[in-house]
């Protein structure tokens, strides 16, 4: 695990499939502002979270480390960082 990354806040973080559905957005788009993925949540996914609600579910994602958020002028963009994921699977699928 890289210094700093929990592996409990890693699987505390992907067992919320709201959590997970957001990531699979970010997978396949990275770089979304808030506004970006509450809308390709409810147009894609059908989910009705308000923006406060997926702002806390990024700020939890952020805190495992499997989101980086960078702000450009007033805009904040969302990352996916597979970085946590990776380490978890080395764990167990290494030789």
């Amino acid at each position: 695990m890289d210094a700093g990354t929990d592996p409990g806040e890693v699987f505390k973080a992907l067992a919320e499939p709201t959590r997970r559905v957001i990531l699979d957005e970010l997978a396949e788009r990275d770089g979304q502002t808030l506004f970006e993925l509450c809308g390709r949540l409810t147009m894609r996914h059908r989910m009705s979270s308000s923006r406060q609600a997926i702002s806390q579910h990024l700020d939890v994602l952020s805190a495992a480390g499997l989101v980086i958020t960078r702000r450009e002028g007033r805009y904040k963009f969302h990352y996916l960082n597979r970085e946590p994921l990776r380490n978890l699977t080395d764990r167990w699928l290494k030789e």
